[in-house]
């Protein structure tokens, strides 16, 4: 079983404690279908009670709570089940302002799989609905965002890979109910789709980026695109707070990050934005002129957008094809801002040159560059993506990771591997200004 390690990694800077949570029961492992980046989310907390979603090794949707400082996890086995050998079916959960958990699973251009908990805190999960009956056929990548106030948007490609658009729908708290909101909020014209990365602000403004793809090949991802909705997701502007005409089109989008095809650009992997306000976009891509895929910084300050190359990795690869792919290192997540820091960007990963561990890149001087990189785990998590509780992040400056080793065979493979444990890693920031 996995171990919380008390791991000093700046002296006075990042620690793993040593009790920060339970070891989990034992959940599917043969793909990275538990582990996927884009899960919105993997842990999610409302007041004290924090809360997660797996697939087990049958293949059935498990919710479990704790109360936040306890090590014992209730555990739930739902009557809903999913296809846990395409690993693009990942389950995602958020609570609404009242406490109800939302959950949305198996999905891969397939029909909405949604169902709402039977009442504020519960496990217990009712039938399968609806959201509003329209564009709910071909569903993929579905992902909650809390808003303020504690409605929610939910966020999803409608269509295939190449040839979709993004659509959104709001949920009323006080209404009890969902609502369109855009069946088309960015449009591939039938020739592309937007692959993107979400985050909501602790000013209640929600921060939206893109890379586009052309076919279902991802060596076909290119450059990086931004929009930002002040008002719970009705209207859209750009950075520079012009308002976007919608939908938003290949010709419309600000581009804030040019970068070719075929650059081993990858897509759907994270954003933030820290307490001013201000957004900051990870990803990874080649540079013209290098042979190694890099993990960049895409951020905004007060002179335009910026962008930061960590340049700390030595091993290339070259990203091609279709399906869920088996890449040497993860796509990352990141973190801006912190209450001893306010500079602070980390990043956290798994590199194959690393021993596929848990790592974390962390710089607190963007102009100049500089990143520490260092460990959280002695142990190998295979082709884990790292995923987070968002809103204990936001709400507390509280870091937990949804840690558990899985495999992943390229191109959508399964394989022969045992049921792996989940444990929930807490780290914490402490690094002084």
């Amino acid at each position: 079983m996995y171990k919380y390690l008390l791991l000093l990694l700046f002296q006075t800077a990042w620690a793993l404690p040593a009790a920060a949570g339970a070891s989990h029961p034992q959940a599917w492992a043969g793909n990275s279908v538990n582990t996927v980046i884009f899960r919105k989310n993997s842990l999610v907390t409302h007041g004290d009670i924090q809360f997660m979603a797996y697939y087990d090794a049958s293949g059935y949707l498990c919710l479990a709570k704790r109360k936040l400082g306890e090590e014992q996890w209730e555990v739930r086995q739902t009557q809903h089940t999913g296809n846990i050998r395409d690993a693009h079916c990942s389950i995602s959960i958020m609570t609404d302002g009242e406490g109800y958990l939302h959950v949305s699973w198996n999905h891969h251009g397939s029909p909405l799989s949604y169902a709402k908990s039977a009442a504020p805190l519960s496990l217990e999960l009712g039938k399968k609905q609806a959201m509003t009956a329209t564009a709910e056929q071909h569903v993929t990548y579905p992902e909650f965002y809390k808003l303020s106030g504690g409605d929610l948007l939910f966020v999803y490609r409608d269509g295939q890979s190449g040839k979709g658009n993004l659509a959104m729908k709001s949920y009323s708290v006080q209404a009890g109910q969902w609502r369109p909101l855009h069946s088309n909020l960015i449009d591939g014209e039938g020739q592309r789709n937007a692959y993107w990365q979400a985050c909501t602000d602790a000013q209640g403004a929600i921060h939206l980026s893109w890379v586009w793809r052309e076919t279902p090949d991802v060596a076909s991802n290119h450059d990086m695109c931004y929009a930002r909705s002040r008002d719970g997701g009705k209207t859209w502007e750009n950075s520079q707070g012009k308002q976007y005409d919608l939908p938003i089109t290949a010709a419309t989008a600000e581009y804030v990050c040019k970068i070719p095809q075929n650059s081993e650009l990858i897509n759907q992997t994270s954003m933030t934005a820290d307490r001013a306000g201000r957004p900051y976009i990870a990803t990874y891509y080649r540079a013209q002129g290098s042979s190694v895929p890099q993990y960049h910084v895409i951020y905004r300050d007060d002179g335009g957008w910026k962008t930061l190359n960590t340049g700390f990795r030595k091993t290339p690869f070259s990203l091609k094809g279709g399906g869920t792919k088996a890449i040497p290192i993860s796509r990352p997540q990141i973190v801006a801002g912190s209450p001893e820091n306010e500079k602070l960007i980390a990043i956290i990963f798994r590199d194959e040159e690393r021993g596929k561990k848990v790592s974390v890149a962390t710089c607190t001087d963007a102009p100049g560059n500089r990143w520490a990189v260092r460990d959280l785990t002695e142990y190998s998590v295979g082709d884990w993506e790292p995923t987070f509780d968002t809103e204990l992040w936001k709400n507390r400056q509280i870091l937990h990771l949804f840690v558990q080793s899985v495999r992943q065979i390229d191109g959508e493979g399964v394989a022969d591997v045992p049921a792996q444990p989940i444990s929930v890693a807490a780290i914490e920031l402490g690094i002084k200004n």
